[in-house]
C-alpha cells in the first residue's frame, strides 16, 4: 500500500516518504503563487483555488495567506469565505460545507504524531477527518482538530480549540470547545 493511502485511510504511515513530499512541494508552490496574486487578481485565484483543492463549489472565497499541506484531501461546497492566514493539514479529507465562514488565523489539523518519542522521531504519523457542516461560522483563532465533525448551523466561538464534535445548531466557544447553548429555530433560518 503507498504510503499516500495509508495516510488517507488513518492508517500509519511515514510522513516524510518521497511520493508525499512531492505533493507537498507541489501544493505549496501554488498556494505561494496564489499568495503572491494582486487581491484583484480573482479569475487566476478561483483558477489556482481550482487545481489546489479536491473540489470547490461556486462563490468560494479565500482571501492570502494560507497554508495548506495537501490540498487534495479537501472538499469545499458552495458560497464559503475563508479569511486571512487559514492554515490547512489535511493528511486526512476534509470536508467544508455549504455557506461556511472561516475567520481569520483558523488552523484545521487532520494530522497526528505518536506520543511516543521512538515512533515520532521516525517520522511515523496518522491522521483523522474533518467535517464541517453546512451554514457555520468558525471565528477567529480556532483550532479544530484531527476527528472533529463540527454540525450544520453552529457557531464556534474565537480562540476555541475545537477537540471533540460539536452537535448541530449550537454556540460552542472554549478550550476545550464546549456547547454554550443550543440556538433557536429562528435563529437557525436567520442564518441561512
Amino acid at each position: 500500500m503507498r504510503e499516500f493511502d495509508k495516510m488517507v485511510s488513518g492508517e500509519s504511515y511515514h510522513i516524510n516518504a518521497p511520493e508525499l513530499r512531492e505533493i507537498r512541494y507541489r501544493v505549496r508552490d501554488t498556494v505561494d503563487a496564489f499568495n503572491a496574486l494582486s487581491a484583484r487578481n480573482v479569475t487566476e485565484k478561483d483558477r489556482l483555488i481550482r487545481t489546489i483543492f479536491a473540489s470547490v463549489g461556486e462563490n468560494v472565497h479565500f482571501e492570502k495567506g494560507m497554508r495548506i499541506d495537501y490540498g487534495c484531501n479537501t472538499y469545499i461546497g458552495s458560497n464559503v469565505f475563508i479569511n486571512f492566514n487559514f492554515v490547512l493539514l489535511d493528511c486526512a479529507p476534509v470536508t467544508i460545507g455549504n455557506n461556511v465562514f472561516i475567520a481569520p488565523d483558523v488552523q484545521i489539523y487532520t494530522a497526528q504524531h505518536p506520543l511516543d518519542p521512538f515512533s515520532r522521531n521516525q517520522h511515523i504519523g496518522s491522521a483523522r477527518p474533518i467535517t464541517i457542516g453546512d451554514d457555520v461560522w468558525i471565528g477567529g483563532g480556532c483550532i479544530i482538530l484531527p476527528g472533529v465533525t463540527i454540525g450544520k448551523g453552529s457557531t464556534i466561538g474565537a480562540g476555541s480549540v475545537v477537540k471533540h464534535d460539536i452537535p448541530a445548531g449550537v454556540i460552542a466557544a472554549g478550550n476545550p470547545c464546549q456547547v454554550k447553548r443550543v440556538c433557536r429555530v429562528d435563529e437557525l433560518r436567520e442564518a441561512v
